[in-house]
């Protein structure tokens, strides 16, 4: 396997993912969105509960292959380029939740004077979200790569199951599957953070990106870094997607045998969630592998590899646009209406109905990003931290 095809399978599955997450991220209204493009209220897995997994799983493989490049040795250089993309990672994400935050105090403080709004907008640190998905991404990345470059890598399968088992003791015998606000990870991420800071839902401070949670999103990515291992280890093409093909199913085969007793959940990050999702992950791999490198099947790929290579700044930039487009109002039949109510109101839905015009517009919205995507890859311009 060259470097370029097997960069172009990883490309394309992080392309997948990336254009996953902005579709699901950014329908008409969220009050009519198809079945598989939601998460599942609580116990339970969907196609859209993939999505952030699978990026982390991705992550892993990459890590592998960008760190063997410097033997895995923990010398400062590689500390310091570890710990310098957490950081940054990590402030850009924050950086988004406060833009956000910012733009909703201040539609919602329209009876201020303009200084009093600005600045009341400007310094309303006191309710941002501190984690979030950018957050989980550094965080894990950190921790595994520092596990990665530590220790030798053959106790790493044991590393990652002896933590899935205490994060199941600590779910099981903290109530942690239970939808409530007395469960042990909102009570550790209430403690830590405080319920101003997290993410509410349906009411309940119930973080999906919290801290204890992100210990079993380690876990994930340290199974890609492992799957990656087992990737550029293996003598060909078809030993490749054979072995990924037989970790994707024990895993995966493994993760919903055990779920009798420890439910798939995402928001909790679940250690049945994390071994069908990394299952999942890698036997998508090898198919993608057995389609593109083995049987050369490539120019469907087109559309996918502009977000797969500029993956950080294509997921940020989405997440500005769409911040923005509910933030420039105008008044329409006497009310005021923001750009993406009136794109879905006023156009898609009487056309297209609730539900289509509701997924054209996440469509159309992905679509625009991807153009953004398309233009720096044609001009090879690729934006990485």
């Amino acid at each position: 396997m060259t470097t370029n095809n097997r960069l172009l399978s990883l490309d394309i599955l992080r392309g997948i993912t990336i254009a996953g997450m902005i579709l699901v991220n950014n329908p008409g209204s969220w009050n009519f969105v198809y079945a598989p493009l939601g998460h599942a209220e609580w116990n339970g897995l969907t196609p859209t509960d993939l999505i952030f997994p699978f990026f982390m799983f991705i992550m892993g493989v990459s890590m592998y292959i960008s760190l063997k490049k410097l033997n895995f040795s923990h010398t400062n250089d590689t500390l310091y380029k570890i710990l310098k993309r957490s950081i940054i990672i990590f402030i850009i994400g924050l950086g988004i939740a406060w833009f956000s935050l910012f733009c909703r105090t201040y539609q919602q403080t329209d009876n201020l004077p303009f200084i009093d709004r600005f600045l009341n907008s400007l310094l309303n640190f006191d309710k941002i979200r501190i984690l979030g998905v950018l957050q989980r991404l550094a965080l894990s990345y950190c921790f595994a790569s520092l596990l990665v470059i530590f220790i030798r890598h053959k106790y790493i399968p044991y590393i990652v199951g002896s933590t899935l088992i205490v994060y199941f003791l600590i779910l099981y015998f903290g109530d942690g599957f239970d939808k409530s606000e007395n469960n042990i990870v909102s009570v550790i991420d209430r403690a830590i953070l405080g319920v101003n800071h997290m993410y509410k839902d349906a009411g309940l401070a119930i973080d999906p990106e919290g801290i204890l949670s992100t210990i079993p999103s380690v876990c994930q990515v340290l199974i890609g870094f492992y799957c990656g291992k087992i990737m550029l280890n293996s003598k060909d093409n078809y030993s490749r997607i054979v072995n990924l093909f037989i970790v994707g199913t024990l895993l995966t085969f493994t993760g919903f045998l055990l779920s009798y007793g420890c439910p798939i959940n995402k928001k909790i990050w679940s250690p049945t969630f994390v071994l069908v999702s990394c299952g999942m992950a890698s036997s998508f791999l090898a198919l993608l592998i057995w389609i593109i490198d083995i049987h050369g099947y490539h120019k469907w790929t087109f559309y996918f590899k502009s977000f797969g290579v500029n993956p950080l700044f294509i997921f940020v930039m989405a997440g500005i646009l769409s911040t923005i487009l509910r933030v420039i109002s105008f008044s329409s039949d006497s009310e005021s209406i923001n750009l993406h109510g009136f794109i879905y109101s006023d156009i898609l839905q009487p056309i297209f109905g609730n539900y289509p015009g509701s997924l054209i517009f996440a469509i159309s919205f992905m679509t625009l990003c991807w153009l953004i995507g398309y233009i720096l890859y044609r001009r090879k311009i690729f934006i990485k931290v």
